[in-house]
């Protein structure tokens, strides 16, 4: 490798705005972050489901109508059989 022409790495302190420090290795003499492991939703284990406009309950509703239909049709044909052989034995 070419000498002097890589950059400096420096131990550095990393400051969050959630008040959380802890030290890595930058080519930068200081880092402050908006958010980091400590307070970000999918590390803490705190995100939520965001419903924009009603879409898990649309969804909900759609697919809960194909299951009573078919509940239905799966339902039918035993009453169909049961019909079947009534007329049948008359």
């Amino acid at each position: 490798m070419k000498d002097k022409i890589h950059p400096q790495l420096h131990d550095v302190n990393v400051h969050c705005a959630c008040g959380n420090e802890f030290v890595t290795r930058s080519t930068k003499k200081e880092l402050r972050v908006e958010v980091c492991a400590a307070c970000h939703p999918f590390f803490t284990g705190k995100q939520k489901l965001m419903d924009t406009a009603g879409r898990v309950e649309k969804f909900n509703r759609k697919y809960a109508k194909k299951e009573v239909a078919v509940a239905a049709v799966e339902a039918a044909p035993e009453e169909v059989a049961v019909e079947a052989t009534t007329e049948a034995n008359q």
